[in-house]
């Protein structure tokens, strides 16, 4: 099942925050045998945000959404998911037990507000500060800060979705290539890639004037048949007088 993340808001887009959620995600999937397929970045404008969430929700992939769950009035993240279902509303009762039981006789109407969600969401505890997230269909919606996304993040990974981890073997192989051009091994990786079913790849890196001419090629997919693709590729790349040095897998 392919899983994308979902990065909102308008100070991303300005730069006056930079985003950490991607390259967390990323680890954190890489270290249950999972691998994200898909970014999105969308900023707080209701109607753009409506049509991006109704996009991740029609993709059927699995996605995280990061950002936007309050209750100020630029947080537009649950009314827009509950337009994108075309679903209305609704105070869930186990968020509002988790507000009423964090801030007591202080709990207010907005605060409360915090814990309306487009109907039929599941909760996703905040061990942080007790304000849940939310999860609807094949979305799961968290606080755009990394000290309560990220536990809730790994909470979702290690509950609903714990049967995903390490379910398709899967690795990355590449190796340096030194002295060559990329149109002198398109042909090759084109007829490696068909011939072991895996996806071959090519990173060429900058190097200063007069410097070695390299280049990054490797092959993902099944375990096995990324061994034999690298060892094909090696075999062949010698053949044509062009110099390796391994790297290791991830």
């Amino acid at each position: 099942m392919a899983i994308g993340v979902l990065i909102i808001g308008d100070e991303i887009l300005s730069g006056r925050r930079e985003d950490k959620h991607l390259p967390k995600a990323i680890a954190l999937l890489k270290a249950r045998g999972m691998r994200l397929a898909w970014a999105r970045y969308c900023g707080d404008e209701r109607d753009r945000l409506i049509a991006t969430l109704r996009d991740c929700f029609s993709s059927g992939d699995v996605f995280f959404s990061f950002g936007g769950i309050g209750a100020t009035p630029d947080d537009h993240t649950r009314q827009s998911a509950a337009a994108a279902l075309g679903v209305p509303l609704a105070l869930h009762p186990e968020a509002e037990a988790e507000i009423r039981g964090r801030f007591g006789a202080e709990t207010t109407a907005n605060r409360l507000e915090m814990g309306t969600y487009p109907t039929g969401a599941r909760i996703i505890p905040n061990s942080y500060n007790r304000i849940p997230g939310f999860a609807i269909q094949n979305g799961y919606f968290v606080p755009g800060f990394p000290v309560m996304a990220w536990p809730m993040l790994e909470w979702v990974l290690d509950g609903e979705l714990s049967a995903l981890h390490h379910a398709e073997p899967y690795v990355e192989s590449s190796m340096w290539v030194f002295d060559a051009q990329e149109s002198q091994i398109s042909a090759l990786m084109l007829s490696v890639q068909e011939q072991f079913g895996v996806t071959v790849f090519s990173l060429p890196n900058a190097h200063a004037p007069g410097g070695r001419r390299q280049i990054e090629l490797g092959a993902k997919g099944e375990p096995a048949a990324v061994v034999a693709a690298m060892d094909a590729l090696r075999t062949s790349l010698a053949a044509m007088g062009f110099p390796t040095e391994s790297l290791a897998s991830t």
